[in-house]
Formats: structure tokens, sequence, C-alpha cells
């Protein structure tokens, strides 16, 4: 298979990647590389481990694209993988030991960085729990149906939809202007 056909479809390049052709698969890694990241990147806030979960997700699709039968999209299959990898990631984070945090940093003084025009996104969506962040990452960041999401997550519609609410309003609530705090300061809990 010529690796530089663009009209190909993801899953002709799979199944050719199934048989062997490697070409095929690297067609493949190519096209998606950078989904496959906004996707880990967003899932898992430490930019260090965001690439080591998309090198993961990558590694995966790559050793078992054979497991690929066909019975949803390519995409489909490969937001699972990497959704999967970027929460195993996740996982592994919270179980190594965390730094101490330097004393003589918290007595710098205001960031004169911050203004209350700015809001940092990536931290407020860091915030969000992970099983909603998940669900609110698939479906806004990656625009995938409410359908696609139920089958990579592996849960019924109700409860993706309820997921992608809740993780919506969390997400709301942490960039209003009352919950903003200063840079290196999380915003206090008003319950």
């Amino acid at each position: 298979m010529d690796r530089r056909d663009p009209s190909a479809s993801d899953e002709v390049l799979a199944a050719t990647a199934a048989a062997g052709d490697a070409d095929a698969l690297e067609a493949l890694l190519i096209r998606h590389a950078d989904r496959v990241h906004r996707i880990c990147r967003r899932i898992v806030p430490d930019p260090g481990d965001a690439l080591d979960a998309t090198q993961e997700a990558l590694l995966r699709v790559a050793t078992r694209i054979g497991h690929f039968d066909g019975r949803s999209a390519f995409t489909t299959w490969l937001y699972r993988v990497a959704t999967n990898a970027a929460l195993d990631e996740a996982r592994r984070r919270r179980r190594r030991p965390r730094p101490v945090p330097d004393r003589d940093l918290d007595r710098a003084g205001p960031n004169p960085v911050d203004a209350p025009t700015r809001i940092d996104v990536q931290a407020a969506l860091a915030e969000v729990p992970e099983v909603f962040r998940v669900a609110l990452v698939l479906r806004d960041l990656c625009d995938l149906p409410y359908e696609d999401i139920a089958t990579i997550l592996d849960v019924p519609i109700g409860t993706v939809r309820s997921r992608i609410a809740r993780g919506r309003a969390l997400l709301a609530d942490r960039l209003s202007p009352g919950n903003r705090a200063p840079s290196g300061q999380r915003p206090t809990s008003k319950r």
C-alpha cells in the first residue's frame, strides 16, 4: 500500500496494517498522532505525562491493530485506545511520590501576570474529576457523538449525557470569576 495516498480510508489502512503492511500502519500513526496527543493532553494535565500517554497509545495501536474489528469507525477505536492510555497514565501519576513545595516560592509575592481576564482553561479542566473530564474532552474537544463516547467509555448513553452535563457545570464553576485564584493557588471551595 502506498502510505502517501491521502485518499485511503482509515478502515482500509487499518485492515492493510493488520495484514502486516508497515507502511499502512505508519500512515495511520502519522495521520492520527496529533489527535491522540490532544486527547491525552486534555485528560492528563501534566505535559510530560501526556506525552507518555500519547506514546503508549500509539504503541498500543501499533501492537493491537489486529484487534480492530471494523464494528465501529477506526477513530472510535482509536479514541478508546487513547482514552485508556491516558487514564492508565493518570493512575500511574497518582501513585508516584510528589515533590515537596519550595517554601521560598510561596513568599515571592503576587504574580503580575495574573489578570482577571486571563483564564487558564487547561488548569480549570484539570480540576474537574477524571470521570467527568474524560467525557467532556471526548464530546467538546474531540466532537464525538454521544453514541461513540458511550462505546469508548463502555457506559450507557444516559450516563454519557449526565457526565458531560456535570463536567460542563464543574468547568463553568471553576472558570467563574469568583473561583479563579492567583497562579499556584487553588480556589477555595464554596461547600
